[in-house]
């Protein structure tokens, strides 16, 4: 159940979000600093529907280093 609602909103980000969030972008002069907040919105969005991620070699390095 919990990866069809995953599904869902990954679909809703994709046609909702992006296009509301790109509309009339071929006009638009961006500057890195635009681009990195883009970025940061997208990354924070997709972190909000996918929730956090295990990273078991992340851990592994962890363990070793404490």
């Amino acid at each position: 159940m919990k990866i069809y609602l995953k599904k869902l909103k990954l679909r809703l980000k994709n046609t909702i979000i992006d296009k509301t969030l790109t509309y009339a972008s071929e006009t638009w002069i961006l500057t890195k600093r635009d681009r990195k907040q883009i970025n940061v919105f997208e990354r924070k969005v997709y972190r909000r529907i996918l929730g956090p991620v295990y990273d078991k070699e992340k851990e592994k390095l962890e363990n070793i280093n404490q």
